[in-house]
């Protein structure tokens, strides 16, 4: 009556799984989660080159070279954004200059120094949401003295 499983069956559902999931993230969680798969991607090619596995350190540095030329740098408003938006895709630029240059001397110092970098952006904009969430919860607070 049922087929025997199906890597390819279920590979389907999880990509489905994950499209869907998608149109129920707001834009602050989807850069969010770019910056964990920048930061994943390059923790991933590290411990590939540790092991020597070059595929999976071509791949992970690959993988965040996209994020952050197609995810994050793409999405920056530069005319609209002023500064910020300028600094942000001149960071992301140098990273992904860093990340090549990374991959073809194979110096993880690089991959760290990448990360160091983009891991400070990534705990601030998390911040960012946690001071949004925590506002409502002031501003009643705050109503209630009155």
């Amino acid at each position: 009556m049922f087929s025997a499983y199906s890597p390819r069956a279920a590979n389907a559902y999880q990509r489905i799984d994950v499209e869907t999931s998608m149109y129920a993230l707001d834009q602050h969680q989807l850069v969010s989660l770019l910056y964990g798969g920048v930061l994943h991607s390059i923790a991933t090619a590290r411990g590939a080159l540790a092991r020597g596995d070059v595929l999976g350190k071509v791949n992970g540095i690959a993988k965040a070279i996209r994020i952050l030329q197609e995810g994050l740098g793409i999405s920056l408003d530069r005319a609209g954004g002023g500064e910020l938006a300028n600094n942000l895709g001149a960071l992301y630029d140098y990273c992904v200059r860093r990340l090549t240059l990374a991959n073809a001397r194979n110096d993880d110092a690089m991959l760290q120094e990448v990360m160091l970098l983009i891991r400070p952006v990534a705990q601030g904009w998390d911040g960012i949401r946690n001071t949004r969430a925590d506002a409502p919860a002031a501003a009643q607070s705050m109503l209630a003295g009155v």
